[in-house]
This record gives structure tokens, C-alpha cells and sequence, in this order.
């Protein structure tokens, strides 16, 4: 039996390694040792008690006001103790976070073999975004699996010199996830007018805080005025406060603005699937608009899923407040334009991407023991 440690540290980690952590707990040859890191502490909790997964270890990290670099220095060390004690046969983590990091850092560093799931995004500039395009680069050094979720994310491995045997086009993991939950039932608890279109804001990216924030929330105040018939729904991300905001005042009386706390996944879920067109800077919702065919704008100047943008269900508007005005009022008054955005194909996978994560590191795992 092949003992397998997966990292989890954030709800989109907890999202999308789900669909694996269930696929390894049904194989008798593996054995899967969840760890939680808690770099995300109540929205990764909220995402692993939908699943049904408790972590065997919680190393519970993340403390208030704690510093990059001392996020880094805890979660290596702490990683290093788990792998030494656990002797695992092979680590895995999901996406591009100080956790999944240090994960692969202390994985190579013990001589154990690293699966990335989610392998090969990019946008080229490691400033952006930050520290997530630093992150994926290292871990791109260091992975032993390459779990590519698109083509381009492969042909991006292969550009910066991967061996193509370490590299595996397996779709995302993410459309497993969505089809295990999406008929689950949940009542979205908003004050929203039934009557009204209602545009989802997600907002949390640093390089959005600050300016390019007052810039963004400027935008929607413009397009609250000038469209009557609709309404948004911003729900804050732990990492932003509310206060902060420019503009917050003139949105925080708006009757057609409504600001809520981090809502859970299903919550958000249900979200996405009532609201008429989505504004994010979010790379997850990225990936699951297209599943629930809303039309995205991207609050980003460039991208590590361009598949959508060139599918034609999410355009990058930037963070200027003309932009977004401009790009959002052309969808709501477009009714051609709203359509060919909404039927696009969703590029992201088919739901089978778990298992052939699984079945790769079955034969790999075993091939390894032969040698």
C-alpha cells in the first residue's frame, strides 16, 4: 500500500483536491494522509465539511497580520516535520499558494516524489499575479507529476523545458467538484429584488487593493446609476476590508448594493448560478462561470487561463473604471452579445480529471517499486 500525503491550505484546495482525496480513499492499493495547513482557516473548513473530509493532521498556521516570509519559514518547517515523521510515498497539492510552495520545497527537499495538480499555469510575469506566478515557477522546478488542466497549461510546461513524460493533460479537477455538488440545494439568503438582474463582484486579489480597488468599486457605483434594473452582490473575501473601499459610502447606502461576509461554497455556488453576469479577478470562478455559462469579466490585465478568453466566455477588462463600464454595459444591453458569451464551451474538463490523476500515480507508484 502506497501511503499519500495531500496538502490542503484554502477552499479552492479543498475544492479541487476533494475529487481526488475521494478517488485515492476507494483504490486498496493507496492510503491518503489529508493535512491541512488552515492558510485560509474558515473558508477551507466550510469547503472540507461539504465534502466530508476531515484532515488527519491540522498544522492550523495562519495567524493575524502574519508576514509572507514567516507564512513561508512556518509552513516549511512544520511541512518538513510531517514528512519526515509520515514517510510518505508521494505528496500532492492543488494550485499555486505559499502552501502549495512549500509543500513541493519540502517534498524535494526529503526526496519525495511531488504531484501538482493544476500544473502549467502562467501569465509570464511573476510580479502577477503575486506571489501565485512565483509560486507555480517554483513548484514547476520541483514536481515529479505535472497535472496539466488544459492544453495550454501543458504546452507551458513543456516551453520552460519539462521532461513530456512528467506532464499529464487531465482536465481540471474542478468540473469533478462541480458536478458532485451542483444538486445540492441551498437557499441564497439576499435581500435581491427577483425582478432585477444581479451582477456578481468577487474582488480579493492584492494587486487590486488600493487604487485599482476605488477604480473597480467606482465602476460599479457608475453602473448601478445608470442601469436601474440591476443589482450587485460583493461578497467580501477575508483578505479585503470593507471600510477600505473607495466609493464605499455612496455603495454602502445604495439600495442596489449589497455587501455580504464571505458566503460558503454552496452559498456561492448558487450565487453564480442566479446572477446574470459575473466581474471577478478570481482564477477559480474563472473556471466555473463558463460551467454555468455566465459571461465573466476578468478584473485583470492578463491572465493564467486564457482558454476562456479565447473561447469567448470572459474578456479582461482591467481594473479602469472606463473599461469595465464600458465592457459590462455592452453585455447588459446587448442581448446578441450576452448570448455568444453564455453558450460558449466551458474549456476547463469533462469531470474525469481525479481519475486520471489517480491512475497515474497508480502505475507510476508501482513502477517505482519494480525498479
Amino acid at each position: 500500500m502506497k501511503k499519500i500525503i495531500a496538502i490542503i491550505g484554502t477552499r479552492p484546495e479543498a475544492i479541487k483536491m476533494a475529487p481526488v482525496i475521494f478517488m485515492l480513499k476507494n483504490r486498496k492499493w493507496a492510503k491518503v494522509c489529508v493535512v491541512a495547513t488552515a492558510q485560509h482557516r474558515e473558508m477551507m473548513d466550510q469547503a472540507l465539511s461539504l465534502f466530508g473530509i476531515t484532515p488527519d493532521l491540522d498544522l492550523n498556521l495562519m495567524k493575524p497580520h502574519q508576514t509572507l516570509p514567516e507564512l513561508t519559514a512556518k509552513l516549511l518547517t512544520e511541512l518538513d516535520k510531517v514528512f519526515c515523521a509520515e514517510t510518505p510515498d508521494a505528496v500532492l497539492a492543488q494550485g499555486d499558494t505559499t502552501t502549495v510552495m512549500t509543500a513541493a520545497m519540502a517534498s524535494f527537499y526529503r526526496h519525495v516524489p511531488f504531484g501538482h495538480v493544476e500544473a502549467g499555469l502562467r501569465t509570464g510575469n511573476l510580479a502577477d499575479p503575486f506571489p501565485e506566478e512565483m509560486n507555480r515557477v517554483v513548484v514547476g522546478r520541483l514536481a515529479r507529476w505535472h497535472f496539466a488542466p488544459t492544453e495550454s497549461a501543458r504546452e507551458n510546461l513543456l516551453a520552460e523545458g519539462i521532461n513530456k513524460k512528467h506532464i499529464h493533460f487531465t482536465g481540471n479537477t474542478v468540473i469533478d467538484a462541480l458536478l458532485r455538488v451542483k444538486k445540492e440545494k441551498r437557499v441564497l439568503d439576499m435581500p435581491l429584488a427577483p425582478n432585477k438582474r444581479f451582477i456578481l463582484l468577487t474582488v480579493h486579489r492584492r494587486k487590486n487593493f488600493g487604487k485599482p480597488m476605488g477604480k473597480i468599486m467606482r465602476a460599479v457605483l457608475e453602473l448601478l446609476e445608470k442601469n436601474k434594473d440591476i443589482q450587485v452582490l460583493y461578497p467580501r473575501h477575508p483578505n479585503t476590508d470593507a471600510t477600505k473601499l473607495s466609493c464605499h459610502k455612496a455603495l454602502m447606502g445604495h439600495p442596489r448594493f449589497f455587501l455580504s461576509n464571505p458566503l460558503d461554497y454552496m452559498s456561492f455556488i448558487m450565487a453564480m448560478k442566479k446572477s446574470y453576469m459575473i466581474l471577478t479577478d478570481s482564477g477559480g470562478v474563472q473556471e466555473e462561470a463558463p460551467f454555468f455559462a455566465k459571461p465573466t469579466l476578468v478584473l485583470r490585465n492578463e491572465t493564467e487561463r486564457p482558454e476562456g478568453v479565447r473561447e469567448g466566455v470572459a474578456r479582461l477588462v482591467g481594473a479602469e473604471t472606463e473599461r469595465i463600464v464600458s465592457q459590462a454595459q455592452k453585455i447588459l444591453d446587448d442581448k446578441d452579445e450576452y448570448i455568444k458569451m453564455a453558450k460558449g464551451i466551458s474549456p476547463y474538463g469533462d469531470g474525469h480529471a481525479a481519475g486520471r490523476i489517480v491512475e497515474i500515480l497508480k502505475r507510476d507508484l508501482a513502477e517505482s517499486e519494480d525498479q
